[in-house]
């Protein structure tokens, strides 16, 4: 896709997610929304995966370490072709499977179960260190949040990466400031996220998470980085990105729109949807 096709898929999945938190009345859209464009460009132009195959042994692996993100995954993959648009109706309903942390059994293209907090990144680090000893060429994507880094997990997940030499995996990090209880630097700080992954000899790659164009040529650095280190790409976003009243409000972490609030960000969304397509 071209930057305007992305910008129109990612408004897209925004809209999606928005309609699927706003339906079952729960679920996170914060970090759904600060998240959304840079799974535009991994799975519309980067990951090496078959909608029709999910679980092809050579493709290329992506793990939501911070599985409570699952709206913005279940809307890219939807949009991807994995599983009918339709399902996401069925977002935290006892109808369906689409469970608020990411689902691997039952959910199409999902790699991993995650939810708990620094599982993910690790999950991540074994399957890129059995792609390793497997000989395989795919990759691993791993996405974090920025207070997921508050996770002594994430550090050991980190050293061992660094340890094997893993230079198949990317991870990902959603640095936009808040977490569920207010701003990370008030709760437990963070930064600077790029000297401590330096330290414990990852490649680091910092970017804007809403500009298509740096993320693009991020993830391609990333996989041309074969020095025997891992690559974490630091993306600096906004949470609640698309809505106007949810930006920079975390407040928005895990609540969900209430009718008239849901009715103002859809037209917020369909008016910037409205102008790309233009």
């Amino acid at each position: 896709m071209d930057k305007k096709q992305l910008a129109i898929t990612a408004t897209k999945a925004r809209m999606l997610a928005l309609d699927m938190v706003h339906t079952a009345a729960s679920g996170h859209i914060g970090g759904s929304l600060s998240s959304l464009d840079a799974l535009t460009v991994l799975y519309f132009n980067k990951l090496r995966v078959d909608p029709q195959n999910p679980h092809d042994p050579e493709r290329d692996r992506f793990v939501l370490s911070k599985g409570h993100c699952s709206p913005a995954l279940y809307a890219t993959l939807a949009l991807r072709g994995f599983f009918p648009v339709e399902d996401c109706k069925l977002f935290r309903s006892i109808k369906g499977h689409m469970s608020g942390h990411a689902e691997m059994h039952h959910v199409p293209g999902v790699d991993m179960s995650t939810g708990s907090l620094g599982q993910g990144i690790s999950v991540a680090v074994g399957m890129a260190l059995a792609g390793k000893i497997d000989g395989k060429g795919y990759r691993v994507y791993s996405l974090l949040g920025d207070g997921e880094c508050q996770e002594g997990q994430v550090w050991e997940a980190a050293m061992a990466a660094a340890k094997y030499k893993l230079d198949n995996l990317c991870a990902i990090i959603d640095h936009n400031g808040l977490q569920i209880d207010g701003r990370n630097d008030d709760v437990m700080p963070v930064m600077p996220l790029d000297k401590k992954f330096e330290a414990f000899n990852w490649n680091v790659l910092s970017v804007n998470g809403h500009d298509y164009d740096a993320l693009s040529d991020a993830f391609d650095k990333a996989a041309a980085m074969n020095n025997g280190k891992p690559t974490v790409v630091i993306m600096e976003t906004i949470k609640g990105k698309g809505v106007s009243y949810m930006e920079n409000n975390a407040g928005w972490h895990g609540k969900a729109p209430n009718d008239e609030q849901y009715a103002v960000a859809i037209s917020e969304l369909e008016a910037y949807l409205k102008e790309l397509e233009g």
